[in-house]
């Protein structure tokens, strides 16, 4: 379950404008409205939604041997699963929250099980410059994934207090850049920028918040792209999009919502708003597809975002696990996944609370740009 900040990372992490000392955890700039855990209880012994798909699910199966080269130039990203995402820019390559195991959990027997095997596997990645962390929940911080890419040189970017979890599971410190929001690195030829986002941490029963949450921005020297991690809907995105957008890639969670915890996830709609807000260009959904951790069908999050996309003007990219995306890929048009039951925004709207008024900016196009490499 990972340990417990002390010492000089705890000082450090206390002296965040993210920390409050009164309640000695960190703590979102819009507060979170409680959940009601007795309906949600009650909502999922109830559940008749398909959580799960009943096939297997097409997957592009070429991403290994596109991987054996070095990188390119031009920006990539390359879906390996849930928010598991292979970034290549400017001839580096940076992971995003690794998880590689069967499940999202801390046990190997219990807990949510992935129904798509990862689009490469541990032993078919290639060298990594920069892995990011965006918190330190299981479906994104990963012991055994963790300590599987352990190598020396390999710099870990995580939020403050995620240093912890990962020297006890055999990181160096010296390869662990912790970051509050807004901070930026300077590595390897891109800028890395922790940014925020309004979500929640813990890995177990008694230590909520007590390590931050980020989403992430990596610039290089013409393209850049930003990674949400999980987070709700808040003024966050305009900022970010102020400071660092457009993002030619822009790749937002769009899965694991419920009415009952509107302040945890964006929800579909909102996401396309959030992709609006941040000032992309190219939109891919993540943290879908891969485990069940809400009581939605499991393709409705998909379902909902390509028509929010739609009615909003959004150029949307929805890869199978294992497919690349570029900036110049095509917009997804139709469906690859199957057609199964789900409810629209109408019928179980996702709308965060405590928001101000926020105005979106114009949608905006798609970098066209001539490939320096062979798709």
């Amino acid at each position: 379950m990972g340990a417990a900040p002390s010492g000089e990372r705890l000082a450090r992490m206390q002296e965040s404008p993210q920390f409050d000392p009164k309640e000695k955890v960190f703590v979102n700039e819009l507060r979170h409205s409680p959940s009601d855990v007795g309906s949600v209880a009650l909502a999922a012994l109830t559940n008749q939604a398909p959580t799960r798909p009943d096939s297997e699910l097409p997957r592009d199966e070429t991403l290994s041997q596109r991987l054996r080269g070095p990188a390119g130039n031009d920006l990539a990203v390359s879906l390996i699963g849930h928010s598991t995402v292979l970034i290549e820019l400017d001839g580096r390559r940076v992971l995003t929250d690794p998880i590689f195991s069967e499940r999202a959990s801390p046990f190997s027997w219990v807990g949510p099980e992935r129904f798509v095997a990862p689009g490469v596997s541990l032993e078919e990645l290639p060298d990594l410059d920069a892995v990011l962390i965006s918190h330190d929940h299981y479906d994104h911080l990963d012991m055994a994934s963790i300590r599987a890419l352990n190598r020396p040189g390999l710099r870990f970017f995580v939020p403050l207090g995620v240093g912890a979890h990962l020297e006890l599971w055999g990181i160096p410190p010296d390869q662990i850049e912790e970051m509050d929001w807004w901070e930026e690195r300077d590595y390897r030829g891109l800028k890395i920028a922790c940014v925020p986002s309004r979500h929640f941490s813990g890995r177990g029963l008694f230590n909520r918040n007590e390590t931050l949450w980020s989403g992430w921005v990596v610039q290089g020297g013409q393209e850049s792209v930003y990674f949400s991690g999980d987070t709700s809907m808040g003024p966050h995105f305009l900022e970010i999009g102020e400071r660092y957008g457009p993002f030619d890639i822009a790749m937002l969670e769009i899965a694991a919502y419920n009415q009952r915890w509107t302040d945890s996830h964006l929800g579909p709609e909102q996401a396309a708003q959030a992709f609006r807000m941040s000032r992309g260009r190219l939109m891919v959904p993540i943290h879908w597809g891969t485990f069940s951790l809400a009581l939605h069908g499991w393709t409705e999050p998909v379902e909902r975002i390509q028509r929010a996309a739609d009615a909003d003007d959004i150029h949307l990219v929805i890869p199978k696990t294992g497919e690349t995306v570029r900036a110049d890929s095509p917009r997804t048009v139709g469906a690859w996944w199957p057609a199964v039951a789900w409810q629209g925004a109408a019928d179980a709207p996702i709308i965060s609370s405590n928001l101000p008024i926020m105005i979106q900016p114009p949608p905006l196009q798609p970098r066209v740009r001539a490939r320096t490499e062979a798709p």
